[in-house]
């Protein structure tokens, strides 16, 4: 076949000649689909709590073993709550996940399940996920969402610069010439994203120098995560290959626009999305808010997330520096495209949620950093709990026409308007006060965060930073 020749030559062929095999079914035999592919060696992965995508090489011949046994990790080696007294941790290749690379064909890509003596790793970010979905999929209801992410291509050098010493626009968004420049890259990401299904429909320059957005169709929330993981590899992969380096750090630099994450969201019932309301039908609330078209269950559902935007603010921005982008200085740009308090309104990017049409509604507070799996599990499980409590979303609403970046501080319309946390220490307080969390999350996710978080935390306070050196050597 094509694929079993060009990984014969070694791989890296033509991407127009690729072609990928369907998808599998989750009990396919790994090894039947290696010798029909060409594949010669699997990556079986998983992503830890940190979001750090962890894997194992396998060649084709151990692969049935691998799928029956699991392939062995340390957990005390991975962001997981373990000593390293555990036990040895598997990880279970799901067939249905695996990706043959079509730059790479003699190489397979599959997402493992983790377990330990036979027991689910029950803080593993995919089972915390996995739970939610079969429980949202025993109420008849499948939670489908779209992922927006950002990243920068820096030159690969051991200070952090924009890759490309041209882009140094002010306004650089939907630059086309700082497009063309880094085509080569993009193109070849693209292609392999699209060889594999996602059905890629746009790339843009995004508002910072040296920033890109690549969006692919929206799909059930499992399946998005998953490709997210994907994505981020591969983006990270063919970037080192172009010689630079791809980072989604939240806010890489102060005067720039920092990495996003958003989240378009909507519920279906089989074919029906549930979000999209009746135009002839009134709900509560103001009129603007009316008018833009959710159903009552898709406002329940806004409800909730909105209700428990600080809590789960640790999950969507669960890094020291997320909190740069939420609260950071403006940018060269004029604008840091991220919010600072929880507040939703129609078709309007200065708000936490944004409403763009009467089926779905975008959740704008995440950023890159955010792990894959826990950014959709706070999500759905914030939106069906404010379905189940029947939450309005009406007190965070605006009208369509208010721009909540100059709304100061103490302005009467802000009473009753939550800040978003400061830093992550705040972030990670809310969440451990919460009382819903550990119930919505399950206890072994929230518990096993925030102790990985608070470690990051104190070791980040006990870091000696050059703000304090310039500020107080001279005191």
């Amino acid at each position: 076949s094509v694929v079993a020749g060009m990984a014969a030559a070694g791989g890296g062929g033509s991407l127009a000649a690729f072609k990928a095999g369907p998808k599998l079914a989750p009990d396919a035999d790994l090894g039947a689909a290696a010798k029909e592919r060409g594949i010669e060696f699997f990556l079986v992965a998983f992503v830890d709590v940190k979001g750090v995508l962890r894997s194992k090489m396998v060649p084709a011949p151990a692969i049935g073993q691998i799928q029956k046994d699991g392939a062995g990790f340390a957990p005390f080696a991975a962001w997981l709550d373990f000593g390293p007294d555990a036990s040895d941790m598997v990880a279970i290749p799901d067939p249905s996940t695996l990706i043959q690379l079509p730059f790479q064909p003699e190489i397979g890509f599959v997402i493992g399940d983790c377990y330990i003596d036979g027991k689910k790793v029950e803080d593993s970010p995919r089972w915390v996920l996995k739970g939610l979905t079969q429980k949202t999929a025993e109420e008849g209801y499948t939670f489908k969402t779209g992922v927006e992410p950002e990243f920068f291509l820096l030159a690969d050098a051991a200070v952090p610069a924009i890759s490309d010493p041209k882009d140094q626009q002010e306004k650089p968004c939907y630059d086309a010439q700082a497009l063309m420049r880094r085509y080569a890259v993009l193109r070849e990401i693209v292609q392999t994203l699209n060889a594999c299904g996602f059905g890629v429909y746009q790339t843009d320059h995004e508002d910072a120098n040296g920033q890109f957005e690549i969006n692919w169709h929206y799909t059930d929330c499992l399946t998005t995560a998953d490709q997210h993981v994907f994505f981020k590899w591969v983006t990270k992969t063919l970037a080192e290959r172009h010689g630079f380096k791809a980072t989604f750090m939240p806010r890489p630099f102060k005067n720039l626009t920092g990495n996003g994450c958003h989240v378009h969201c909507s519920l279906w019932k089989g074919s029906t999305n549930v979000f999209q309301g009746d135009a002839s039908a009134k709900t509560e609330g103001p009129e603007a808010l009316q008018r833009l078209g959710l159903s009552q269950m898709g406002l329940h559902f806004m409800g909730g997330v909105l209700s428990k935007a600080t809590v789960l603010c640790a999950l969507t921005n669960p890094t020291v520096n997320s909190y740069k982008r939420l609260v950071g200085i403006p940018t060269a740009s004029g604008a840091t495209w991220a919010p600072n308090r929880v507040s939703w309104s129609g078709n309007n990017r200065t708000h936490m949620i944004r409403v763009p049409d009467g089926d779905r509604f975008e959740v704008r507070v995440a950023d890159g950093a955010a792990n894959p799996y826990l950014l959709q599990a706070a999500v759905l499980s914030a939106g069906m709990w404010g379905l189940k409590q029947q939450v309005s979303p009406a007190p965070y609403f605006f009208d369509p026409t208010v721009n909540m970046y100059k709304i100061p501080d103490g302005a009467p319309e802000l009473k009753g308007i939550p800040l978003l946390p400061q830093n992550l220490l705040d972030a990670l307080r809310a969440l451990e006060a919460d009382p819903d969390a550990r119930a919505l999350l399950g206890a072994a996710c929230v518990e096993s965060f925030l102790k990985l978080k608070k470690d990051e935390w104190a070791d980040f306070i006990r870091h000696l930073t050059d703000w304090e050196l310039q500020n107080t050597l001279d005191c």
